[in-house]
């Protein structure tokens, strides 16, 4: 799906499934990204809280540092949810 880490293909390699779908096809991307985010920020607030001695400080910053980094290294996960899910609710007519 992708050629380099944030530039993705025109097409599938193997069927021909288009990945260029229009302005704002990927929109739904950012949502996943961000929910994962949140759910996972969530936990990590409640794990380190109730189960660690971090400082408030410390906590903040492990988890600020987690909602910059996890978000790009999830990019490519989520946009290729979104366009399983996108396929799967909606596959491509056969009729071409």
């Amino acid at each position: 799906m992708f050629g380099g880490y944030f530039r993705m293909h025109n097409e599938c390699d193997q069927c021909s499934l288009p990945f260029d779908c229009g302005a704002g096809y990927y929109l739904g991307s950012i949502y996943v990204n961000y929910g994962v985010t949140a759910l996972l920020i969530i936990i990590g607030y409640f794990a380190l809280f109730f189960g660690t001695d971090v400082s408030d400080k410390t906590r903040l910053w492990l988890l600020t540092a987690f909602c910059v980094l996890f978000p790009l290294w999830f990019f490519r996960y989520a946009r290729s949810l979104w366009r399983g899910i996108d396929h799967y609710f909606d596959p491509p007519s056969s009729s071409k």
